[in-house]
């Protein structure tokens, strides 16, 4: 399962920063990455749970994680610093944004949260990370 998650995570990796580089603008990245990671993770359940739902021997937010790993995370890290203040850290920010992400994935998947407001929910989470 750790080989699947490593590959599943260059996967997100690609997938997110095809959608943060066509963004113009910060705010338009950080909308694309949210829109990309959920799509994501509800268009690939098995994979996505494979990644972040299953325990998997694979060192998670370390140096020594592998390099699918690290880019998906840079690749959130990328969206989001353009809008951190100067005192914030810019890991627990990203740390931040994601986990919201992935809980709106699993929520929305489970059926704890209705389907139909979930484009309400991304665009309340950037409008609150942007500072708009």
């Amino acid at each position: 399962m750790a080989a699947v998650a490593v590959q599943g995570c260059a996967d997100l990796a690609a997938e997110l920063r095809r959608a943060r580089t066509a963004a113009r603008g910060t705010r338009e990245a950080l909308t694309a990455v949210a829109e990309t990671y959920t799509s994501f993770g509800r268009r690939r359940p098995a994979l996505y749970d494979a990644m972040f739902t299953h325990l998997v021997p694979l060192p998670f937010a370390a140096e020594e994680a592998p390099a699918p790993l690290r880019e998906a995370f840079a690749e959130l890290l990328f969206a989001v610093e353009p809008i951190a203040a100067e005192d914030d850290d810019l890991g627990l920010l990203t740390e931040t944004f994601w986990a919201g992400l992935h809980g709106l994935v699993t929520l929305v998947r489970s059926g704890r949260l209705p389907e139909h407001a979930h484009g309400a929910r991304l665009a309340l989470l950037v409008g609150h990370f942007a500072g708009s």
